[in-house]
Order: structure tokens, then sequence, then C-alpha cells
């Protein structure tokens, strides 16, 4: 039987796929990093619900990453994780060529998700970058 990772790199070598999956990069993101912070928390989906002021299914559609969550959800659900919420933008270019494979990355300071090369290197906090 075939692994979905397995996959998922053949599909990738298809354009129309590789669109798609980019065009969904977002929401897969914010939906793995609020699975995250709730497992390291320790919290199943309807205590987390609870210490947000919220239901279950709101948690659930965070998690699946349908919708766009405001930034007071994403305040609440950093307040009831112990967490600090970090919104952090990067040139499109860098954005573009790191993001959508395989290899999370979790700087050591500050709390930051995504998907990026594993041949580029991962930037430091604070690095400048150059317009191509």
């Amino acid at each position: 039987m075939a692994r979905i990772s397995d996959m998922h790199k053949k599909w990738m070598k298809e354009s129309r796929y590789r669109k798609a999956y980019a065009a969904l990069e977002k929401e897969f993101v914010l939906a793995s990093a609020a699975i995250d912070v709730r497992n390291r928390a320790g919290l199943t989906q309807k205590a987390l619900a609870r210490k947000m002021g919220t239901t279950q299914p709101v948690v659930a559609r965070l998690e699946s990453g349908r919708g766009h969550p405001s930034m007071r959800t994403l305040e609440r659900l950093a307040k009831a994780t112990g967490s600090h919420l970090i919104i952090s933008f990067a040139p499109t270019v860098l954005a573009s060529a790191h993001l959508l494979t395989a290899q999370r990355v979790q700087p050591a300071r500050g709390r930051c998700w995504g998907w990026y090369n594993n041949d580029q290197p991962v930037p430091e906090p604070g690095t400048q970058f150059k317009a191509a």
C-alpha cells in the first residue's frame, strides 16, 4: 500500500497539483500550528474550547484549516495554551522558494511554523533579504 507522503512527493512533480497545494498552504500551516500548540499544552479540543470561551466545534474548524480565524480567536488560542502569538512577514520570493515541502521548522526562539526546503538553509531571525 502506498504511503501518503510518497504519493505527495510523486504528485508534487505535477504543476497542477503544486498550484492547488500552494493555494492551500496558509490553511495547512495555520491548522498544523493550532494542533501543535494544543498538543504542547496537553489539552483536548473540548478543554481548549472551554479555556477559550468557545465550543469544541469551533476548535475543530480551526484545526481543520477551514475558515479564516480572527486575530481575537488566535489571541484567545495563544492565551489558553500559555503561548505567545507571533505574526511575521517574509519577502514573497523567499516564502515561495522555501514553503511547501516536507521538513517542518520550529526556530529555537518564539513560536513560528513553516515548511522549508530540505536543501535550503533556514534563515536566522532578523536576517535581511535582498529582492531577486
